[in-house]
């Protein structure tokens, strides 16, 4: 499946990956759950999130938070506050760092809380696409907010992409128990 480009291909997307992602997650073991994630042995993943998410509760609440980036940054700039996607300090550069307080952030969050939370807040984000036409979604320049992307680009990144990274993060974890 390519990239959507299209509101109905965001949709499909959107909800085949979360799909996949929830099958993978009801597939888990009580020792994948319990296991503590460790990529260290795998010179190929050098990026920080191998690092950074240490249980599935990390990753769940790593997808909530974006959500909730782009649902704060649409209802911003739809209620004329001119609003950047990502918050002060923050930039396209120094975003993990962004991320990183989100892991902290959320320390004290139960894994059941952060099943809740995501749920909820994947509804919002496709009620809310579901508001944008394919234009408004995947035209350039139709919001000065977007900048050169597209507002639906934003939209992919945050559920299909983002639901595939975190389905191949899990996967590697399994891998990893099954290996042990």
């Amino acid at each position: 499946m390519g990239r959507p480009v299209t509101k109905a291909d965001l949709m499909r997307a959107a909800e085949h990956n979360y799909g996949k992602l929830n099958t993978i997650i009801s597939g888990l073991t009580e020792k994948e759950l319990s296991t503590e994630f460790d990529f260290s042995g795998d010179e190929k993943k050098k990026e920080a999130h191998w690092r950074r998410d240490k249980n599935l509760r990390d990753i769940l609440i790593h997808l909530y938070e974006w959500h909730r980036l782009l649902l704060d940054w649409v209802k911003a700039n739809q209620n004329g506050e001119s609003q950047p996607f990502l918050p002060k300090p923050f930039n396209w550069k120094t975003y993990g760092g962004m991320n990183e307080e989100f892991w902290k952030k959320h320390q004290a969050t139960s894994l059941e809380e952060a099943k809740e939370l995501l749920e909820k807040t994947h509804g919002e984000v496709l009620r809310l696409a579901e508001t944008f036409s394919d234009g408004e979604l995947f035209s350039k320049g139709v919001y000065k907010w977007v900048g050169g992307s597209t507002l639906g680009s934003y939209f992919v990144s945050v559920t299909a992409s983002h639901y595939d990274w975190a389905a191949k993060k899990l996967k590697a974890h399994i891998k990893n128990c099954r290996e042990k």
